[in-house]
């Protein structure tokens, strides 16, 4: 990915181990600015100089790393949603923005920037100071699908300090209510005497919903005629409009309006039923064998954020997620909480290099590109 020297960074791996054994408070990605400090004190002429140098760079940022969590949050934190309102990121995000600004004793102001299927907020927490007052929301599509098609100056799991899993939710295949189609059967069906007649919205280029679409298309054999939409939100009003025919959505975001008539729901991109929907098939049950793609959250922070900072954040986190009136609401929301053991900045890692090893593949095989 860009912005990374891949030679130098692999050089710089055993030193960066022993910065971090040497001090266990520190990051990842502190123990690699440290790193690449000390290279620079490496230019210097004389030893003792460069002793000198190191020992200064250290104890200093030793001092304010350590001032720094003692004194966090000292002012509002920034939380980052790269999708437009009226979406589930960005509902998931103002639930979470609240708890935590009742235990952080500082507010947490959510930040709308969207835009490229989530990179360019995804870009802006890349690039802030690593003090941890912007942290940034994301998502399957802005964390695995959009860094597969776009040219990026950053790297997912090398650029970015994660903090926790948050919650997921299955994606559903949904038409418009005027559309003929009452059930997955009917459906299909209806879509193989059309030849790409069909409109099928597309939240970004990249994005979860792109790929469970195209997965679903090839495994029935029919094709669809993409519109792509920058978020959610305005996916769902066109849905409703007419404007386009089916969208693959997020089931939490859509289940009021199938609920109510206006959305026909014909199938859940997941391996089960959805228990807030069970008279919802699956997509493998409808005839799209091996579609499953689960639509999960995460939060980050920048790279080189004090691990002390980050713990607060992700105890933070702990606390909203185990709060009653936010879990019922997430739960109203049909969203799933991961379990308290994957509330943690490890098990984001973990996760994120899993979905990556797995999806990217499939990606590139799809032909998935930028536009």
């Amino acid at each position: 990915m860009g912005g990374v020297n891949r030679r130098s960074a692999g050089l710089r791996q055993p030193a960066r181990r022993r910065v971090a054994m040497a001090f266990p408070a520190f990051s990842p990605g502190m123990a690699r600015v440290i790193v690449r400090a000390l290279a620079r004190t490496a230019k210097e002429e004389t030893p003792m100089r460069k002793l000198t140098l190191a020992l200064a760079l250290i104890a200093s940022l030793c001092g304010g790393a350590i001032a720094q969590a003692q004194t966090y949050p000292s002012r509002p934190i920034t939380l980052l949603v790269g999708f437009p309102p009226g979406g589930p990121t960005d509902a998931l995000a103002r639930l979470l923005a609240d708890a935590m600004g009742r235990t952080l004793g500082q507010a947490v102001v959510v930040e709308t920037v969207s835009g490229a299927s989530g990179t360019i907020a995804t870009g802006r927490v890349v690039h802030a100071a690593p003090d941890g007052y912007t942290i940034g929301i994301g998502n399957w599509t802005s964390h695995i699908g959009s860094p597969a098609v776009y040219k990026l100056d950053y790297d997912v799991q090398k650029d970015l300090q994660p903090i926790s899993l948050l919650a997921y939710s299955p994606l559903w295949i949904l038409g418009k209510e005027a559309l003929p189609p009452n059930n997955a059967t009917e459906l299909i069906s209806w879509l193989k005497g059309r030849n790409a007649a069909v409109t099928f919205g597309t939240v970004g280029t990249g994005s979860a919903a792109q790929l469970a679409a195209v997965s679903f298309a090839n495994a029935i054999g029919v094709k669809f005629q993409y519109v792509p939409y920058r978020g959610a939100g305005p996916a769902i009003q066109d849905l409703l409009s007419g404007q386009i025919d089916l969208s693959c959505l997020e089931a939490s975001a859509t289940l009021p309006y199938v609920q109510t008539g206006k959305f026909k729901a014909y199938a859940v991109m997941a391996e089960q039923r959805w228990s807030k929907s069970p008279n919802t098939p699956t997509a493998i049950e409808a005839g799209a064998p091996g579609v499953s793609l689960p639509f999960w959250h995460g939060l980050w922070t920048t790279a080189g954020t004090p691990q002390a900072v980050v713990d607060k954040l992700d105890g933070a986190v702990k606390t909203a997620l185990a709060d009653p009136g936010v879990r019922q609401r997430l739960d109203t929301l049909g969203q799933v909480i991961f379990a308290p053991a994957q509330q943690n900045p490890a098990a984001l890692a973990a996760y994120v290099k899993a979905e990556t090893d797995k999806w990217w593949p499939i990606i590139k095989a799809a032909g998935i590109k930028s536009q």
